[in-house]
């Protein structure tokens, strides 16, 4: 642990691995609708594609972190980007929904050892506040994938259809490959966890009884299920429900996507000044009011696209306040075994994002009513733990 500040090369680097789960996400949505016409598919089997998705994401983020506590933080990224090329080259030529659903699987279970890892590297080399000040740089860089990525999914789609796709996730894996190759250090502390599944235990077990893991968890969890409830559920709810096009929902995207840019840079730019307890209280107050928002337009029967737009932006301006904060909290406890505290975030995390596409997916009914919804019961949870938990009331 040091107080130097990253580098702007590794920052833009462990930016990019970090967004690998949502890459896998925001790159492919904008395909769902030629995904189901191509393989002649209902609605709800097209978004088992994002649930195994999720599956596999969960499943990854459980073994990525105690893997990398004990083999290092570099060879296991290596690992995983090496599954993700081999598995996005094989989608290409995937004939059925269950096949590509199968390999969509595994896909999150190797895309999401970028995230497990980074924030492990974060913790290796950071604490408080400035490990909370180098994951909002970083989720400056990550945000940027919400921006560009629709839009890319969106061409990519209308020119080809889905399988560009997944061409597309195999040329990122092959680049990332050669850059975290060449410029990433190892930074796991010495001595390595042992992997004997009652130890992992025992890490899993001491990281979840300890109240200073669990208190910041809660809020991340609330602020997973409001994200993932917009990314799985976003392309349907408006090109289907609300009417938009398919290049007007990738730059519907991209502007909910500028929400989290804001935040992000607003929580690296003043958490070294105002602390990381004052950004919680304030993301989760954001995240109540836009969830608010959100569920109360939709219920009132407002149709119209920025109805849906404008409050998840705001959601994700205030979630971006709020996870940097929380992940910072959460492993600060940890300096030994930072990948397994990692792991279970993302584990739990995505378990829950899986749930929640599942329920948001058989709930559609052709309005914004679910997703809102969700939001709103998100937001809710976030300003009640922060402030009955993160404030000790509770």
């Amino acid at each position: 642990m040091n107080n130097r500040d990253t580098s702007p090369a590794l920052t833009i680097l462990l930016g990019a691995l970090i967004a690998l789960p949502a890459l896998g996400t925001d790159l492919f949505v904008p395909a769902l609708p030629a995904l189901a016409l191509a393989l002649s598919a209902p609605v709800s089997a097209a978004q088992l594609t994002i649930t195994t998705y999720f599956i596999g994401l969960a499943a990854g983020q459980l073994l990525w972190g105690p893997f990398s506590d004990r083999f290092g933080r570099k060879p296991m990224l290596l690992a995983g980007l090496a599954i993700m090329l081999a598995s996005s080259a094989a989608a290409i030529s995937a004939q059925s929904v269950a096949g590509l659903a199968g390999l969509r699987m595994l896909q999150g279970f190797a895309m999401s050892s970028g995230a497990v890892i980074v924030r492990s590297v974060v913790r290796d080399l950071h604490a408080h506040e400035r490990a909370a000040r180098l994951l909002a740089s970083v989720t400056i860089v990550f945000s940027i994938v919400p921006i560009a990525a629709p839009l890319t999914g969106a061409l990519l789609a209308g020119w080809g259809g889905w399988q560009p796709i997944f061409w597309a996730f195999a040329l990122v894996a092959a680049a990332l490959l050669a850059a975290t190759a060449a410029g990433l250090q190892e930074t796991a502390p010495l001595p390595r966890r042992s992997l004997h599944p009652a130890a992992v235990a025992r890490s899993f077990a001491a990281i979840l009884g300890e109240r200073r893991f669990v208190a910041p968890f809660l809020l991340i969890l609330c602020a997973h299920v409001g994200i993932l409830s917009w990314v799985s559920n976003s392309a349907f709810t408006l090109m289907q429900g609300v009417g938009v096009s398919t290049a007007a929902y990738g730059l519907m995207f991209a502007g909910v996507g500028l929400g989290q840019i804001l935040g992000a840079w607003s929580a690296s730019r003043y958490v070294l000044r105002f602390g990381i307890a004052r950004l919680l209280r304030s993301g989760a107050a954001v995240m109540l009011a836009a969830g608010a928002a959100a569920a109360g337009l939709a219920w009132a029967g407002v149709a119209h696209w920025l109805a849906v737009v404008a409050p998840f932006a705001l959601f994700l301006f205030g979630s971006a306040l709020v996870l940097p904060s929380a992940m910072a909290s959460a492993l600060s406890p940890f300096p030994q075994f930072s990948g397994a505290a990692s792991s279970l975030i993302g584990a739990i995390g995505f378990t829950a994002g899986a749930l929640a596409s599942t329920v948001l997916g058989a709930l559609f009914d052709g309005t914004t009513r679910p997703m809102a919804s969700a939001a709103a019961l998100a937001g809710l949870g976030a300003f009640f733990f922060e402030k009955n938990l993160i404030r000790g009331k509770a």
